[in-house]
């Protein structure tokens, strides 16, 4: 792999404690959810650290497809990751992602489909959990 970029995120204290980058920019306490068992606190968590990184990144590869097939989508495209975190049978903690992509000015289910479809080949976090974890695609358009 030739390394176009590298991100260097420090978090301390798991997940009741804090997370910055080298940067500065990321500088945020972590707080464990009430769901969890923790106070919920006024930090965020790695579920929704997950969220926020694959729905960007995702989106990221909408808009690529789109354009290597000359599907104007528009500025107001969205991507809504749900993140969950839940148990195997065998207690292990495992995630699974919905991914809900809202693409207003595509009128057709099927150029919708496979400009989703295309994206979640060619994003680099959909194949870093693709056979890892679920990951449902909904297609949102208007009606």
């Amino acid at each position: 792999m030739k390394t176009l970029y590298t991100a260097k995120v420090t978090s301390e204290r798991g997940r009741a404690g804090h997370a910055k980058s080298d940067d500065g920019i990321i500088d945020l306490p972590l707080s464990v959810p009430e769901d969890m068992g923790g106070d919920g606190g006024n930090g965020t968590n790695p579920e929704q650290f997950f969220g926020a990184a694959y729905s960007a990144c995702f989106g990221g590869a909408v808009k690529a497809v789109a354009d290597q097939h000359n599907v104007d989508i528009g500025e107001d495209f969205s991507v809504t990751a749900h993140i969950s975190l839940g148990k195997t049978e065998e207690g292990d903690f495992q995630l699974a992602a919905e991914l809900d992509t809202y693409l207003p000015k595509v009128t057709s289910i099927e150029v919708g489909e496979k400009i989703i479809n295309e994206a979640h080949i060619m994003c680099p976090f959909s194949r870093a959990t693709r056979d890892n974890i679920d990951v449902t695609l909904n297609l949102l358009l208007d009606e």
